[in-house]
């Protein structure tokens, strides 16, 4: 089956330089990303995963090779590696949505106006914007009760919750997902994953970096980086329910995903 290219990295390089030395990131990456993919890249610390997707996001340039954006629409292809600093500020609000480790909510809105800032970059019609955003917010277990609380009055599981939502209020083709349970106990992370394959049930492109088997086996593609190059990737076919869960209905098959995953972790040395 044939499947839409949205973004494409080609001889990526990225090389950061102090005084004494230059380190060699990323180094000539070929990549593709799929509309309607849960891409999940792996590695090792330094391996240069956070410094792809940032790459990928137009969060930072690449120091040679090229980002190319194609997008949902069938537009025109757009080389946003050449892009000026504004453009690419235009590029990531009207396209991209982000989750990180840490939410970096403003301590001083509520959960809600954290969302409907946001959102403002993108629409003015204000009812609009927070019809759209209380109806994520209870999608995701934030209910009324909670809207006005500040970040600080929350769980760290509800802060990250509402960062998601953050994330996906503009409508974003891709989503960009830097260890997004990173910070979170067992539940909470269960939480947040589960909001991830729903938005990717629903159509959402989500680009992930994780270094959590767990969250791992939401996604199905999974690329190995190692020294700044993808030693290898995987298909492991759309996530169906807990491989653990007697209830689910597809456990043989989740069984059989999280086997491949596991094996092919340790042909990559992991």
């Amino acid at each position: 089956m044939n499947r839409n290219v949205i973004l494409t990295a080609k001889d990526l390089s990225k090389t950061f330089s102090n005084a004494s030395e230059q380190q060699h990131v990323l180094k000539n990456l070929n990549l593709d990303i799929y509309q309607g993919d849960f891409t999940v890249i792996m590695g090792n610390s330094g391996s240069g995963k956070s410094t792809l997707l940032y790459a990928l996001s137009g969060m930072d340039r690449p120091s040679l090779g090229t980002i190319t954006y194609t997008g949902t629409n069938g537009t025109r292809p757009e080389e946003i590696s050449k892009y000026s600093n504004d453009r690419l500020a235009r590029f990531r609000r009207n396209h991209c949505g982000f989750v990180f480790q840490q939410n970096y909510l403003n301590d001083s809105m509520s959960a809600l106006d954290n969302v409907m800032v946001s959102g403002m970059l993108t629409t003015k019609n204000r009812k609009e914007l927070a019809d759209r955003s209380k109806e994520l917010l209870q999608s995701v277990e934030i209910g009324e009760k909670d809207w006005k609380k500040f970040p600080a009055q929350l769980s760290g599981g509800q802060q990250q919750r509402v960062a998601v939502v953050r994330g996906v209020i503009n409508r974003p083709e891709i989503l960009f997902a830097d260890e997004p349970t990173g910070a979170l106990n067992s539940q909470n992370t269960n939480n947040v994953l589960e909001i991830l394959s729903a938005l990717n049930n629903d159509g959402q492109s989500i680009v992930m970096v994780t270094h959590a088997i767990r969250a791992a086996e939401r996604g199905n593609r999974i690329l190995y980086l190692a020294d700044g190059v993808i030693l290898d990737e995987i298909e492991i076919g759309p996530y169906r329910g807990d491989y653990k869960d007697s209830s689910n209905p597809q456990q043989a098959e989740a069984q059989e995903r999280h086997r491949k995953l596991k094996d092919f972790l340790a042909d990559m040395g992991w």
